[in-house]
């Protein structure tokens, strides 16, 4: 009963989240938005590290570990982010709450396969600025929300004790709104308010194949190596731009007037390929020390409505480094000696260049794994930064506490005793 409740409650929480903003980043404006990390939290708070399959910890980066599952599993995450924003002048902060994925793993003999839904990428901005010229005072603010969300299903197969194969299939969906206005301040000029406002409808579908293989090397020490690639996909779009004066009332309410709809050209849009490789050296139930590599060819990204002057891409890479330690998995007597304590160091260059500028992203994370029975609870903590002060860009400090629940149960069992 109480699971159940665990679960209720897990779900409401994640849609509310889900409903919110999942980003709060002034760089998700370009591209396809900020690309969400796509894993559980227990490999997050190794640096996104995920190299090996867990009979009770439901994987998601590696689609070969789903077969490595010996109890049906249900799995939700959500991370919670303040964020400090600085430039050569200025400072803001901001604080997200955001759903990070729900997904249930079953677990077939030597099959295995999972399914579920989780954000691919967000993208969530304010900037407002005053501009001052011998004409006068206008005021100018650019925001924008919206995700594009992926529900998946994979399957996976163990061919023996040290290799599995798995594949995802993936559809994409969502929309994107980007609002841009402009207002007079001076009473010399139109007092007028004009907006533009443009969205996207995006949908497609992705593939993801991964790979596990581990050896034994003595009596204790385990090889570990992973690999996963997903091709290069395509998102259709529609896109419309709405073009009007407004008025807003006390309450923040919009009256348009002149509304003119715009249907603008459809593109396609990429979601760039990415290959991860993935070794490691450990102790079965005791330790795991091992790194990550992922290169994705964002330099295939293109913008969704106009080419922008300042703004370019290239291909990126993400480096990983973590692992866990685990004092006594089976200890009876004492809980603290059953946890997982877990630590990890990412750096990725984003692949976004903006005057000229590289955007990299670089943080430490740490983790504690509380065990319940064949269930655990995932704490993670992130330090990090993305983007950097120079050339005219935007800083960001962030610190994230993420929370996942892994539930486990056996399903499918006949009933010994009626």
């Amino acid at each position: 009963m109480i699971k159940k409740l665990i679960v209720f409650a897990s779900i409401i929480v994640s849609l509310n989240s889900w409903a919110q903003d999942n980003t709060a980043s002034p760089y998700s404006y370009y591209g396809l938005g900020e690309v969400k990390f796509r894993g559980t939290q227990d490999a997050r708070a190794m640096g996104g590290l995920s190299i090996t399959g867990d009979s009770i910890q439901l994987g998601l980066m590696n689609p070969a570990s789903y077969s490595k599952l010996k109890l049906t599993t249900f799995a939700v995450g959500g991370t919670n982010s303040s964020t400090n924003f600085s430039t050569d002048t200025e400072k803001e902060k901001a604080q997200r709450t955001s759903f990070d994925y729900l997904a249930v793993g079953l677990p077939l003999g030597k099959f295995g396969m999972a399914f579920g839904l989780m954000p691919y990428s967000a993208v969530g901005y304010k900037n407002e600025n005053t501009v001052e010229s011998t004409e006068g005072t206008r005021y100018f603010r650019s925001q924008g929300n919206g995700f594009i969300n992926k529900v998946f299903v994979g399957g996976s197969y163990t061919f023996n004790d040290n290799l599995s194969f798995g594949f995802d299939f993936a559809y994409h969906f969502g929309d994107i709104i980007n609002e841009f206005t402009e207002k007079a301040l001076s009473p010399e000029l139109t007092q007028y308010t004009t907006r533009e406002k443009n969205t996207t409808e995006l949908n497609g579908v992705s593939f993801n194949i991964g790979l596990l293989y581990n050896r034994q090397i003595n009596s204790k020490l385990t090889f570990h190596s992973s690999l996963t690639y997903s091709p290069e996909s395509k998102l259709s779009t529609t896109n419309f731009r709405n073009i009007a004066t407004v008025v807003y009332t006390i309450d923040g309410t919009e009256l348009s007037n002149d509304d003119e709809d715009i249907n603008l050209p459809n593109k396609e849009l990429t979601i760039p390929s990415r290959l991860s490789l993935g070794f490691g050296l450990g102790e079965n139930k005791k330790w795991l020390l091992g790194s990550e590599l992922t290169f994705t060819q964002n330099k295939n990204l293109v913008n969704r409505f106009t080419e922008l002057t300042q703004v370019s891409y290239e291909n990126s890479t993400r480096f990983a480094l973590g692992g866990y330690y685990i004092p006594k998995y089976d200890s009876f007597s004492n809980y603290l000696q059953r946890i997982v304590y877990r630590a990890g160091f990412k750096y990725e260059n984003t692949g976004l260049v903006l005057n000229n500028k590289s955007i990299n992203d670089y943080g430490m994370n740490f983790g504690l794994g509380l065990p319940l029975g064949f269930s655990r609870i995932d704490l993670g903590f992130e330090f990090g930064k993305r983007g950097t002060t120079s050339n005219g860009l935007i800083e960001e400090n962030y610190f994230n506490i993420s929370v996942g629940l892994n539930l486990g149960a056996k399903w499918f069992e006949r009933r010994k005793i009626d």
